[in-house]
């Protein structure tokens, strides 16, 4: 068994390396001595655990021979950071790697506005960390998932200017309206604000910006569809709108879509962000599970 010491300036982790077919919980048992069930269950939880660099939260997860078991020696940081709206998926000297819920903007947009920014640098300073969150990209208000926060100018800057080449898969999920006839394919179009910030597609270069998406359907049923998207741009409101072109937006959108709201909430979650460190140029994978209230749609 092959164990030492990760990270050790921003946390310290036990690293295991499996050596036979099981589950997550039976390995972790195994392996982490004087720890309870209840205690790894809360770990898991809490996103304590890594399995392969990616942060795993189901205690049934599957290994295989030759994975890397991560688990933290810490005590989390969501401990600290005590938010409905932010949950800390990754933190590391550098940068940080958050889940953001519904009803919170990336950024301030007007006095008193809450905002992940916010959060993340009230955070900071109850932890005793001499830094900002720097703002590197966007989800809007009411979209949620994954999203990374530098700690300074020259990480920010890194990402910023070599985002498409740092970020190597960045994908979401979304429920339509309606039942999507295809498996998958692309919209590329060019999409541009009108004066009211409504922003509209056009086949044709119409002074706007180039806009790619990628998409692959997972689920057609009772009227719905579950599809997943991968970006090649990231332009604003560039699903939601390419959804529509579709015939198919998504639910819950009050500005492009159709009154279609099964979820009680726009049905667009960022769940997978896999991207090469800025500075350490590790490659680091995360994803979160599709909401509850979305796979319901389906049942």
């Amino acid at each position: 068994m092959k164990k030492f010491i990760y990270n050790e300036k921003q946390g310290e982790y036990d690293h295991y390396r499996v050596q036979q077919e099981q589950q997550l919980l039976p390995f972790l048992l195994e392996n982490i001595k004087g720890s309870s069930r209840t205690k790894i269950k809360a770990t898991l939880k809490g996103g304590g655990i890594r399995v392969n660099r990616t942060t795993v939260t189901q205690f049934d997860y599957p290994l295989e021979p030759g994975m890397d078991v991560m688990v933290s020696k810490t005590k989390r940081n969501q401990e600290v950071l005590k938010s409905r709206y932010v949950k800390i998926v990754y933190e590391d000297e550098f940068l940080v790697v958050v889940e953001k819920k519904i009803g919170i903007l990336s950024m301030a947009a007007g006095h008193s506005s809450l905002n992940v920014k916010s959060v993340l640098d009230d955070y900071f300073h109850k932890s005793h960390q001499r830094c900002h969150a720097h703002v590197v990209h966007r989800l809007d208000r009411d979209t949620s998932g994954l999203m990374i926060y530098a700690k300074d100018m020259k990480t920010e800057q890194a990402l910023e200017k070599e985002w498409h080449q740092i970020v190597y898969d960045r994908r979401y999920v979304a429920v339509l309206s309606g039942e999507v006839k295809e498996e998958g394919g692309t919209i590329a179009n060019w999409l541009k604000d009108n004066k009211a910030y409504f922003t509209y597609s056009s086949p044709v270069d119409n002074g706007g910006k180039y806009a790619v998406t990628h998409f692959h359907t997972l689920q057609r049923r009772n009227g719905y569809s579950l599809v997943e998207y991968k970006l090649e741009t990231g332009r604003k409101n560039q699903i939601r709108v390419h959804s529509a072109d579709m015939g198919h937006p998504v639910c819950g959108d009050t500005k492009y879509g159709n009154g279609d709201d099964p979820c009680n909430r726009l049905a667009l979650h960022a769940y997978m962000l896999c991207f090469e460190h800025p500075v350490t140029h590790e490659r680091m994978d995360f994803a979160t599970p599709i909401p509850d209230s979305f796979l319901n749609v389906f049942k």
